[in-house]
This record gives C-alpha cells, structure tokens and sequence, in this order.
C-alpha cells in the first residue's frame, strides 16, 4: 500500500514539475523537394532570384568543377535552365552574387571563379532569362585571387549598385560604378584589407545614413570592422569587441567565414553572429553603436568549424530561427545546427531542434531560407561540397494557417527598380509603434553569396501591420511608411515598397 501512495505522489510531483518547466519546441519537419533533381554533390554556393520575374523564386547554384545550374522555379517546381539560359560555368565557383546592376529591373549575375583559366570574376546581364556576359565592358576583369563573398550595394549613395569583392589571397577590392563602369577604389578609401578575407557583410551599425562593412577572416587574423566616415574607412574592429567574433584571439586553427546581420532580440538594432572555426559568436547590438558578446549564455558557442549561418523566422511565433552548417575536410564531417528560439522556453538562449533528415546530410557549404512554393513559410536550400552530398531543397511543412502568418517585403527605389540592398524593414502592430520584428534586405548572406528576393517576416496573427523601410540615400536614412498592411493580401505576392524618391540628378538611371 505504502508503495503504491509513494508512486502516485512521485506522478504527482512530476506532473507539477511538468507544469514549472518550459515546454521545448517542437522540431519543424522538412521534405525534400525533387530529390533527384538536386543530387549532385560539388556544391559550394547559392543564391536566390526571381530571373524572370514571375512571382517565384528561382535557384543559382555553383559547383566545384561541373557545370553550374540554374534552376527556374514555375509554382515551386523547378527544373535546370543553366544551359539554355547561358550559364552553365565547368569552372570552380566559390561565390555568387544576384542584384539589378543596370536598373532595368530584373537581377544580374556575378561569379567567382577559382584561379584557373582566365580572370576569376564574371558578369552576367539578364536579357530576359537569358544571359550576356558583360564582364570586360563593365571594367571587372580580375586576372587571378580566391574570390570569396561579392556584395553589390551603394556604398557612396548616388543610386546605382557599387560592388565589393573580398579575396582569400590578395587585398580585397571595392568597385565604385560610375555610370555602368566599375573601377577599383579600395585603396584610396581604407578597404584594401589584405588579410585572408571569407565573408563580409554590410549595414549601417550606427545608424547615421552610411554603410559599414564587417569583414570575416581566416587563419588567425583578426576580422575587421570598417566604420563609414563620409566615404573613407577606418578599422574598428578591436574597439568595439568584434575582432574575433567569439572565436580565440591569435590563434591560427581558428577564423571566421561567414558574418551574419539580424535583430535577434527584436529591439530594432543589428546583431551579428559569426559562424567560426572555433567557437560561434554572438554578439547583440546596442543603439549607441557598441555590441556585447552573449554566445555563451545564448547557446551557440560550439567549438567546431562551421561555415555559414542564416537566420529566419521558420515557425512563425515571432522570434528569429538560425541555422549554422559544418565545415566538411577531406577527414573531417563537422554536423549541421537547427536553432529555434520558441517563445514558450521563457529564455533568450537558442535551443536545438535539428531534423533527423537534415541531420543525415553531408554538412553544407551554402545555405539559404527562400519561400519555394508560396505558401508563406521558409523552405531551407543547402549546398554539398562533398561529392556524395547533394544541394537539397527541403520544404517547410507548416500548417497551411501557420505558414500564412507572414508577410514579404520587397524593397525597390523609386522608379520600381530592385536596387536597394541593405535596407532596414521594420514591422510594427498597425496604429502604434510597438515593434515586431526588424529585416535587412540581402547585403551579404549564406556562403560566399547574395540574394536578390523579398525580406521575409512571419507574424503571430493575421492582425494588420504597418510596414517602416529605411533606405541610405546620399548620406541620409530616408524613411518610407505603409500603414495598415493586411498580411492575408501578401501570402503568394510580395508587399511592393517605392522607396522616397532619390536626390534630383541621382539614381534615375
């Protein structure tokens, strides 16, 4: 008898306990989209755009050796294009970057090839889905240098897309565009870095109208961060403690390869994470300019190599989701990691929820969030460098209701264009300044790689929201507003925003 009282009260005090603590998250559920289709190992980058502006995001990916591809998306089903469309490169490609470099109002290409062959970098003007290379008229002929993250964005805010490149084995570079012509100017203006450069992200940090450049570096060199001083550079770095993104000080086993921007913890100032060789970092901004390293307390300063990082809200509960993939060695498979950050937990650390389905892949070099079939919730892209590892599309199976609770921006200037990378998206609950959630649109993401696509936001209600876009616009932060969205009128389209018109005589090409 006096057993059978001690375990009902051991139920009962455990059904209490139950009570007391948070609930974990549920792991979200992926399937693979097409899986024969995307198969083939040798992946290292990729990136999204819509290239013929149907409404449907559409796959580059870059391969290590075989033919590159291009997949068309037609309402979420794809099919490789590369051939037909003109660039189907056998060459190397370590990165790959989408934006709208002749205003015309569909996305370019530019490739970074290995050293090899011919020069390293090659510019691809979108004809209609079809593609003519550019490159030699454009002035960015580059003969030789590992390419690793190019960034196209208007560095000087005079309208049109400037570019930075930033290289492995030589002295990064910055193309200014003066008229459709790019010519270097990153020695005159402090962002020659000749350390050995991987990532690079940019974004306003002290929000005073320019763009700021965070550079990623490897093999023991400090990373570098360059604050915006009417033009010219100066490294920061070590100032405000971001020198070596979480990862140890010196050393040369370790490095960082890619930088993230997001607002992790919703108070509308940039945070970033680096994903190391080493332990990640993390790192929330504040709105004086400063950043304070929460890796540990946050639950991502795994010590490992990892390549790439990517935040997105995948549950729609409001709050930023990361993933972070492994670095694969020739005798080494360093494992991928699902972050969620479920509102129930109570916590402001990160919790684990990888797939089983996911974990059972080849850990990846590329990585992307992109809504694939315009159902409203992130669907995940991965590229494999192994040869046995593929470059998968997995599909996010939120509930039709969950994955509605979105809503997808798309920033243009004022002709209509899609030029404005690194805007701020701020969304607020309609009628008040009470903040949801804080974008930024692609200025630098997954591996060596740029989108060109809508910044994506999900919601908790179907409630209308006031939509806030932020551009840099010849030294300024211009704010352009529209109130009461309705996220039920934006689940297959994306929310158009004209940004406020640029200064008389700029930016009307």
């Amino acid at each position: 008898m006096k057993r059978t009282v001690l375990a009902i009260g051991a139920v009962v005090m455990l059904a209490g306990l139950a009570r007391l603590l948070p609930a974990q998250p549920a792991r979200p559920h992926f399937v693979a989209v097409q899986p024969e289709l995307f198969a083939a190992g040798g992946a290292l980058a990729n990136a999204f755009a819509d290239i013929d502006q149907d409404g449907d995001l559409d796959l580059f990916v870059g391969f290590n050796g075989t033919p590159n591809r291009l997949y068309l998306n037609t309402g979420g089903s794809f099919r490789d294009i590369a051939v037909e469309a003109g660039v189907a490169d056998a060459r190397a490609t370590r990165a790959a970057a989408w934006s709208d470099v002749d205003a015309d109002g569909d996305p370019d290409l530019l490739l970074g090839f290995t050293p090899g062959a011919g020069p390293v970098l090659r510019l691809y003007r979108n004809d209609g889905a079809r593609f003519t290379d550019i490159t030699a008229a454009s002035g960015l002929t580059v003969e030789t240098g590992a390419v690793r993250q190019p960034v196209f964005i208007d560095v000087d805010g005079d309208g049109d897309l400037d570019l930075f490149v930033a290289f492995r084995d030589r002295a990064n570079m910055l193309f200014r565009n003066g008229g459709g012509a790019f010519h270097d100017v990153a020695a005159t203006v402090g962002l020659a870095d000749a350390r050995k450069s991987v990532g690079a992200v940019w974004f306003d940090y002290q929000q005073d109208g320019d763009f700021d450049l965070y550079v990623a570096n490897q093999d023991g060199d400090a990373n570098g961060f360059f604050r915006n001083d009417g033009g010219t550079f100066t490294d920061v770095a070590e100032s405000i403690g971001l020198a070596w993104g979480g990862r140890g000080a010196k050393l040369a086993t370790q490095g960082t390869v890619r930088p993230c921007v997001a607002d992790v913890n919703n108070d509308g100032v940039a945070d970033l994470f680096s994903a190391n060789y080493g332990p990640n970092g993390l790192f929330l901004g504040a709105a004086d300019g400063s950043f304070r390293d929460v890796s540990t307390t946050w639950g991502v300063a795994i010590d490992g190599r990892y390549d790439s990082c990517a935040f997105a809200d995948i549950d729609h509960d409001g709050l930023l989701d990361l993933y972070v993939n492994g670095t694969v060695s020739a005798t080494e498979s360093f494992r991928d990691y699902l972050f969620t950050r479920a509102a129930t937990t109570g916590t402001a650390a990160f919790v684990e929820v990888t797939p089983d389905n996911v974990l059972a892949l080849t850990a990846s070099h590329g990585v992307q969030w992109a809504d694939v079939d315009g159902d409203g919730a992130l669907d995940l892209a991965l590229a494999g460098s192994r040869p046995e590892a593929s470059h998968p599309i997995l599909r996010n199976t939120l509930p039709p209701a969950v994955a509605r609770r979105s809503l997808q921006v798309r920033v243009v200037n004022a002709n209509g264009r899609a030029t404005m990378a690194g805007a701020e998206v701020r969304v607020y609950a309609a009628g008040t300044r009470t903040l949801l959630a804080t974008r930024w649109v692609d200025a630098g993401s997954g591996y060596d790689a740029q989108s060109d696509m809508p910044v994506h936001v999900g919601l908790t209600s179907m409630k209308p929201v006031d939509v806030e876009v932020t551009t840099l616009i010849a030294g300024t932060r211009a704010k352009t507003m529209v109130r009461r969205v309705s996220p039920a009128a934006y689940v297959k389209r994306a929310l158009l925003v004209r940004v406020v018109p640029a200064p008389s005589g700029r930016g009307t090409r």
